[in-house]
Formats: structure tokens, C-alpha cells, sequence
């Protein structure tokens, strides 16, 4: 693993750092902040999933994450997006290819060499982190945004026992049946029939999830309509789902509304991580 920058914030350490992956066979690049309380023992993990077209990069820097959790002794990982670099293939639509890995592993070519997005964060990264800092790995909860707020969903819900709690700002709740997901899987996995149980509303349909859950959306969010926020809402009522989702008047699907609610998520990923 390479020290790309550590900076101080809050009183912990902002680091960047960059390995060589199993899972996708390319070097990826991460975000890990680190609270003061790590150099007295392992802390908590909250994992932030980002959205389409970022990098590990958009969130540390624009989500306003690092002040609420060193005031809870939180550490927060900031995953990559995609896998990159020479050879990984990528699509000219913002939606496809690198920035788009939709947090799954692909099956078509020429996707499937690189593109394990799934298998990196559910095995890959949390074996590289949990060797080289003082993170608690019995500890964590998962949050993301839009398409990461999909990829916490369904980690979530997947990996029964891996994570207390799970929330999601503006994230894609039924990826089967939207244009942010039916031309992403039929991409990576082909034929419809070939697609995985990757899409929170079937998966709560399913059984749901062991924990808390929080979900925040925008009533301006300009893209509402492909959020497919009200089919995840009926699958919670039939549940019966520890949770909520919150639509929040006038919020966008930006930073500015991820931010402004932050510290709301990590305070309720707090509550679940030190109960």
C-alpha cells in the first residue's frame, strides 16, 4: 500500500492511499479518515459509497464528513467508483465504463476482466484496511450516495451481519426498473435473466435488513423520477423495516444536500455502532 497524502482535519489524519487490487486487477485509490481516538485503539468504521462519475475524492472533499465523525470517533473509508487506468475499458456516457462500476461484478465482456466493484468492497479493500490501520472491523455501518446510496443498500441487506446500520442520501432504490440501472446491469451481466439480486427494493422484498436504516431524498431532486424512492418505501411498509425515509423540501441531488445532512447520518450511524 503507498502513502499518496495525509493531512491533519479535526484533530485526526485525511489520508489518500493506493494498492494494487485482487478484485479488479488495476491499482485503486482510496480516502480513509482517521479520528484522534485510533492512536489509542481500533475505532469504528462508517464506509461512504460515491455516485456516478466521482472518485474517491468527491466525497472527502465535498461531504463534510470529517468534522461529525471525529466528534464521534468514527473512522470513514471513501472507496473508488470504478477501477482505472490503462486498459480498463470505459464508454462515452457518463453513466457507463469508469466513474460507473454500480458497486457489482461484471460477467460481459469486455467489463468482466476489471470491473468487480462488488467483490473489491465486500472482500478487497476491507482486508487492506483492517492489515494496515486501527479500525474495528466488528464495528460498521455503510452509507453512500445515489448510485453508492444503492451499492450501501445492497451490501446492506446482502452481507447479513457485516453492517449495523446502513443509510443512503438520494440513493437508486430499484435499479431493474430504472434507466440508472437496466442499462448498467444488461451492460455488465447481459441478458436480464443473468442479472443479480443487486436492487434494494427486491432485496428488502426479500427479507430487508437486521438494523436501522435512514434515507434521505430531495423533493428537487432532478432526478427523482429514476430513484424509484416510492417502490423501496411500499417494500419497507410490507417489511416492516426498522427505518425511515425522509423527503427533504427543496433539496437537490448535489453536495450541498449531502452535507447539509451528515451530521444527521453519522450521528444515527453513531448510535448503532457504540450501542
Amino acid at each position: 500500500m503507498e502513502t499518496i497524502s495525509e493531512n491533519r482535519s479535526f484533530g485526526g489524519t485525511q489520508g489518500v492511499y493506493k494498492h494494487a487490487s485482487s478484485a479488479t486487477g488495476t491499482d485503486m485509490t482510496f480516502g480513509l479518515f482517521m479520528p484522534a481516538e485510533a492512536a489509542d485503539g481500533p475505532v469504528p468504521v462508517l464506509w461512504y459509497l460515491s455516485g456516478l462519475t466521482c472518485t474517491h475524492a468527491n466525497a472527502m472533499e465535498k461531504a463534510g464528513a470529517q468534522s461529525w465523525a471525529a466528534e464521534q470517533g468514527i473512522a470513514v473509508i471513501f472507496p473508488d467508483t470504478s477501477p482505472r487506468g490503462e486498459g480498463v475499458p470505459d464508454d462515452e456516457a457518463y453513466d457507463l465504463g469508469q466513474g460507473a462500476g454500480f458497486y457489482v461484478d461484471a460477467s460481459e465482456a469486455p467489463w468482466s476482466k476489471h470491473f468487480k466493484m462488488w467483490s473489491y468492497i465486500a472482500e478487497d479493500l476491507p482486508s487492506v484496511v483492517a492489515e494496515n490501520f486501527a479500525l474495528d472491523m466488528d464495528r460498521q455501518a455503510i452509507t453512500g450516495h445515489s448510485m453508492g446510496g444503492h451499492g450501501a443498500l445492497t451490501f446492506a441487506m446482502a452481507l447479513p451481519g457485516r453492517f449495523r446500520s446502513v443509510s443512503a442520501f438520494a440513493p437508486i432504490c430499484h435499479p431493474t426498473k430504472s434507466d440508472w440501472g437496466r442499462k448498467q446491469f444488461a451492460a455488465y451481466w447481459g441478458d436480464e435473466a443473468n442479472w443479480g439480486p443487486h436492487d434494494a427494493t427486491l432485496l428488502m422484498q426479500g427479507g430487508g435488513f437486521d438494523g436501522p436504516m435512514l434515507i434521505d431524498t430531495g423533493t428537487d431532486d432532478q432526478f427523482f423520477d429514476l430513484l424509484g424512492t416510492h417502490h423501496l418505501a411500499a417494500a419497507m411498509a410490507e417489511a416492516k423495516q426498522e427505518g425511515q425515509i425522509r423527503l427533504q423540501k427543496g433539496y437537490d441531488h448535489s453536495y450541498y444536500f449531502v452535507s447539509t445532512f451528515m451530521e444527521d447520518h453519522i450521528a444515527f450511524h453513531a448510535e448503532a455502532l457504540y450501542a
